[in-house]
């Protein structure tokens, strides 16, 4: 078994677009950044793309964007994990994270606690689900529209506060940044729901698979909640999505979040499959 890294991730994808697109809606993300990384080069300067081959044949994919978590593809044989282990050590020594499929996950914390002595713990339990036909949201008051840079400081503060509520950020420095690049991005892009003149929930778009898109973030400030207001939002977008050509629109969830679950099924999204966020602290010798 033999680890291939990759400093260009035109090459990255030559080798591993078919095994990544036997599980496409699975590997949306992991497929998305790769594009990211190729139509935007500047969002992540600095990147880990690998392929654990056995005879040949595509076992697994391994993909980072420092300081992001580390996450991996479906894995045909779960050798190949303490491959990818052992040289995402050699090249950062320590990961602050990891996401993969259940149970693949556990597995690769596992072997990184005993290979490093990071201990882990479970932050955070998703679903990917996919859509390819929207099943209308109808009755909410108000209209979607595209964001534009006279809305940059709405969006900072509510990316802000997406961020800390969703997963626990504290350190919101960069969004400034983040938000900037959806007004020059071609591949991703903020729409607003709209209600008597105020904006009351967003919704974004990026991410591009072959045949699909990620649709995310979703946030609308808790005064606007239980409205329909982020149905209709993701609704409209989504079928945006579908009638520019994409052929899927996939999003994460939090199974913690039964509410969002739930409206997202009922809007058409069927789900794949679930993946867990491992956390990982400092080294138990340190």
């Amino acid at each position: 078994m033999q680890l291939r890294r990759f400093d260009d991730p035109r090459k990255f994808l030559e080798r591993a677009e078919a095994f990544l697109m036997e599980r496409e809606a699975e590997h949306n993300l992991i497929l998305g950044l790769t594009n990211t990384l190729i139509q935007d080069p500047e969002v992540y300067p600095q990147f880990y793309l690998a392929v654990v081959e056995d005879a040949g044949e595509v076992v697994l994919t391994g993909l980072r964007t420092p300081p992001h978590n580390l996450m991996t593809s479906h894995v045909t044989n779960p050798d190949g994990l303490a491959v990818l282990a052992r040289d995402v050590q050699s090249v950062y020594g320590t990961l602050t994270g990891f996401i993969g499929t259940v149970p693949l996950g556990r597995m690769f914390a596992d072997i990184w606690q005993s290979m490093t002595g990071q201990p882990y713990r479970l932050n955070m339990s998703e679903r990917i689900y996919q859509l390819s036909q929207v099943k209308p949201v109808t009755g909410i008051p108000g209209s979607f529209r595209l964001a534009t840079p006279d809305d940059r400081w709405l969006l900072i503060q509510w990316f802000s506060a997406f961020r800390q509520e969703a997963m626990g950020v504290v350190d919101n420095s960069d969004v400034p940044q983040v938000v900037d690049r959806y007004f020059i991005s071609e591949t991703r892009k903020m729409y607003l729901w709209e209600h008597e003149g105020e904006i009351v929930s967003m919704a974004g778009r990026g991410g591009l698979t072959p045949n699909g898109i990620r649709i995310g973030p979703v946030y609308t400030p808790p005064e606007f909640r239980k409205k329909g207001y982020a149905s209709a939002c993701v609704a409209a977008l989504s079928q945006l999505q579908l009638d520019s050509g994409r052929q899927f629109c996939f999003l994460y969830t939090d199974l913690g979040n039964p509410i969002s679950n739930h409206i997202y099924q009922e809007i058409g999204y069927e789900p794949i499959c679930d993946v867990d966020e491992y956390r990982f602290e400092a080294p138990m010798n340190s």
